[in-house]
């Protein structure tokens, strides 16, 4: 297994335990992080060393990153396991299963890369390189079917994450909100580049929002403490330190837990956000080229993942030039004002989350030991 980063470190924790049920001796190692290493893996190098982000970052680890690979690739050929499972990380792991399949090892990569959404064209590769596809999402299954991919849906462990009745009234208290107030979550984004385009965005939002609603109580998790002061920093060039905003270092469930309604930057927050059943506005701003890109090689109308998983436009979102101050706030203020409207966004987003809370590592498991089976018939 080769993970690159948290998110596939938690996954390949919970796939190692489901396989040590059905195989307590199996011996399974490449490279991972703390909790797959706590389930007895394996690592052969530092998972950190692999998980870097952005291209000038990327370009300048390249060379290390090529030659962990290209070691890791002769060592799996010249030694090979029954099977290799790629998790997330598709720009390490495609090249690699790629060789590896190539090779006679059976390859399965856990999470989908978003081939669906938009570069359409990275299906040719992928499909070179993967035997089995292990998905998150039920409407990937449709893509891959299309494909004629063998591919198997496993649910999304965050859902499993999650607790199946939210209490409200409990989050308040644990976060010190008010139990008898509108509380407005606000989550700007989670990387620098994101809350410097939209932390401006975000307090033109609430500005108008507490002029309508002024005893609303707005909540701001920062997934950084550094964060905080780039955030600071736009509600003092707009000069509205007196916004009623509650700031935490971290705590986005419990936030989105006890929130009426949710602001928020589209990507993993947008996911929580559905998967804690909370209404939510979506909203996104880049780089006008990243845009030109995205609008150019996407295949879904749609850019939210809650609105992906419902089919239909379940959230109102806001892209680039249709992000403003106005229409953010507006249709905050129309959540706010329109209980009927919430319950049935709040009901959608329960059967979303019933939808993806599955027995994740048991039937990446049984995805994983029936290729190895598969392989092995195929052999005889």
């Amino acid at each position: 297994m080769v993970a690159g980063e948290v998110s596939g470190d938690l996954l390949g924790a919970d796939l190692i335990k489901a396989l040590k049920l059905h195989h307590p001796d199996i011996e399974i190692y490449g490279i991972g992080g703390p909790r797959m290493i706590e389930q007895g893996f394996r690592s052969l190098y530092d998972m950190e060393r692999l998980a870097v982000m952005g291209l000038v970052e990327v370009l300048g680890r390249l060379g290390e990153l090529l030659k962990i690979r290209k070691t890791l690739r002769d060592q799996l050929i010249s030694d090979p396991p029954d099977a290799f499972v790629g998790i997330d990380a598709p720009d390490f792991n495609t090249d690699l299963e790629l060789k590896l399949k190539k090779a006679g090892i059976p390859t399965l990569h856990y999470v989908s890369p978003t081939v669906w959404a938009w570069r359409g064209y990275r299906i040719k590769k992928i499909r070179q390189a993967v035997d089995h596809m292990l998905v998150v999402f039920p409407f990937e299954m449709k893509f891959y079917e299309k494909q004629h991919m063998r591919a198997t849906f496993v649910g999304h462990p965050a859902a499993n994450e999650t607790p199946e009745v939210i209490d409200k009234t409990g989050a308040r208290k644990a976060l010190a909100l008010p139990i008898d107030k509108d509380v407005i979550a606000l989550l700007p984004g989670s990387r620098g580049s994101e809350l410097s385009r939209h932390a401006e965005l975000f307090v033109d939002s609430v500005v108008r929002i507490h002029a309508r609603y002024p005893d609303a109580v707005f909540a701001l998790p920062f997934a950084k403490p550094q964060l905080r002061q780039a955030f600071l920093d736009a509600i003092g060039k707009r000069e509205q330190q007196s916004l009623p905003i509650v700031y935490f270092d971290g705590r986005s469930r419990e936030v989105l837990a006890a929130a009426d309604v949710a602001l928020l930057a589209s990507g993993t927050a947008a996911l929580e956000a559905a998967l804690m059943r909370t209404p939510m506005v979506v909203t996104y701003r880049m780089n006008p080229l990243s845009a030109w890109l995205i609008k150019r090689f996407a295949h879904v109308k749609l850019f939210s993942m809650p609105n992906n998983l419902a089919g239909h436009e379940l959230v109102p979102e806001f892209i680039q030039e249709k992000a403003t101050a106005d229409n953010l706030s507006s249709s905050v203020c129309r959540f706010l004002e329109d209980s009927a409207r919430r319950q049935h966004v709040t009901r959608e987003l329960s059967g979303i989350y019933t939808q993806l809370r599955c027995e994740s590592g048991k039937l990446a498991a049984e995805a994983v030991l029936s290729e190895v089976r598969l392989s092995r018939d195929e052999k005889q």
